[in-house]
């Protein structure tokens, strides 16, 4: 992992440095798993060999780094442990800021299951740490959420209902439901969300061949996307390191966000018409002896009965 760390800080001071006389960049984002993928199939394999807490010697070199070149940092995700929570394993980002402080952790509450075996911050019982945090900062108030997250709408509406302007997506999202031709769901969604809070998104996925991380490949293909669903700017798809960089016109997010009438939509959400949302669908799965995949198949047809699929 120290290595992969070296490598993400190299490839964030060539990108500050080397596009200097065109951009000011303030936030650098990094795809989620950046640190370590979870190639383990057991809760167990992956707390043994791969769980971190934080802070930790990875986080503490990217708040170095963010402090000398005065930048926000989304750090890719790290496979969390936290002595709270001693049953948990988590998938954890962090946001540090120019200061080198962690201003906020965010634990992904919608695991890629049946695949995913970590444990989602909601289903523990007495869990009292915010859910979806949204930070102030001069550089707008910014909320992040992970790569399958953003399959559900419920996600970035909460965040941008806690206030968020900048929605940012770190993912290592595969193909073929990646950014490739006919489905491309990466773009879709990601433009999707974009409009439907009149939010900029800054999203950066993982690029990667079968070589890396069988059986997925992934396509990389970060961008940053208006609040009209516009792609800014994109990496193309394929494997590889890929440096996107962007503008994001917090002023003109802002006004338009004063001055709508019309395709408002969060002003215009009746939140009281969607009673069903309120009942339990998906149930929770606190210990980590249900997390693995058979279990959470098994969750996954209890929710879809309830449902009458």
């Amino acid at each position: 992992m120290e290595g992969v760390t070296t490598r993400l800080i190299e490839q964030l001071e060539n990108t500050v440095v080397g596009y200097q006389p065109f951009h000011d960049i303030r936030l650098v984002v990094f795809p989620e798993f950046a640190h370590a993928g979870p190639i383990y199939e057991t809760v167990e394999e992956l707390t043994e060999k791969l769980a971190v807490e934080i802070p930790n010697p990875h986080t503490d070199r990217l708040a170095k780094i963010a402090q000398k070149h005065h930048v926000w940092i989304q750090s890719g995700s790290f496979l969390e442990v936290d002595p709270r929570w001693p049953d948990a394993l988590f998938n954890t980002t962090v946001l540090i800021s120019p200061n080198g402080e962690i201003l906020s952790r965010y634990r992904k509450v919608n695991p890629w299951i049946p695949w995913e075996v970590h444990t989602s911050p909601h289903d523990i019982p007495g869990y009292d740490e915010p859910l979806f945090p949204v930070t102030e900062t001069e550089i707008g108030k910014l909320g992040v959420a992970t790569c399958y997250d953003w399959l559900f709408p419920e996600t970035c509406r909460e965040l941008t209902l806690g206030g968020a302007e900048v929605l940012i997506r770190i993912s290592a999202y595969m193909d073929p439901w990646g950014a490739t031709e006919p489905l491309d769901w990466w773009t879709l969604i990601n433009r999707s969300r974009a409009v439907e809070n009149l939010a900029a998104v800054v999203a950066c996925n993982q690029g990667a061949s079968t070589d890396h991380y069988p059986p997925f490949s992934w396509p990389g293909s970060s961008m940053i996307v208006d609040l009209d669903g516009r792609v800014l700017t994109q990496a193309a798809a394929g494997p590889g390191q890929a440096n996107v960089v962007g503008p994001v016109a917090l002023g003109n997010l802002r006004e338009e966000r004063r001055r709508r009438q019309g395709h408002a939509m969060p002003a215009h959400l009746r939140t009281e018409a969607y009673p069903r949302q309120r009942k339990s669908c998906y149930p929770g799965n606190p210990q980590s002896e249900q997390r693995r995949i058979r279990a959470l198949n098994e969750s996954i047809q209890s929710a879809k009965d309830k449902q009458g699929w």
